[in-house]
């Protein structure tokens, strides 16, 4: 299983998985923070944090997911009092109502969660929600996959990998 890891965010990634960690670069007074792409398909260099320009080429048995973190000004808040990443989600937890952007066929599902005491998003989009007790099992195979250190170490350049 290969390997990526930065900015406190390690991915083992499950086979026909690709992925990479960065942080955006900074733009005025706005503080990027890491974010992880990953996806069953090959993933387009120029996407959005959540997906845009990814989703909409994905094939109907495809995965894509981000792992966003908010930094350390959203620690406490409200909306990320989960402690711990999701686990074993199940297909009930996919709905088209859930995508950021609706595309005929997908649906995917989003949650807000502390870790290692940094906040993050973990958005799931599946290719094709008729299909999605196929594709759910993948999902979780990628959030076990998952290790998030407490601090995000500075790292010299993006980690990817494909296939």
């Amino acid at each position: 299983m290969p390997t990526i890891s930065a900015h406190g965010i390690t991915a083992r990634l499950p086979s026909g998985f690709e992925g990479r960690i960065f942080v955006r670069p900074t733009i005025g007074p706005i503080t990027s923070h890491p974010i992880a792409h990953f996806g069953t398909f090959p993933i387009p260099n120029d996407i959005g944090d959540f997906g845009s320009g990814a989703v909409n080429v994905m094939g109907p048995s495809d995965v894509f997911a981000t792992l966003f973190d908010y930094g350390p000004e959203s620690v406490g808040k409200r909306l990320f009092a989960r402690q711990g990443r999701p686990v074993g989600l199940t297909p009930a937890d996919f709905r088209p109502m859930l995508l950021r952007r609706a595309l005929a066929g997908q649906s995917g599902t989003q949650w807000f969660f502390t870790e290692a005491g940094r906040p993050f998003s973990f958005y799931a989009v599946l290719g094709n929600h008729a299909i999605r007790s196929q594709l759910v099992p993948r999902v979780n195979q990628l959030l076990s996959s998952l290790s998030l250190s407490p601090t995000a170490p500075a790292t010299p350049a993006p980690a990817a990998l494909g296939n």
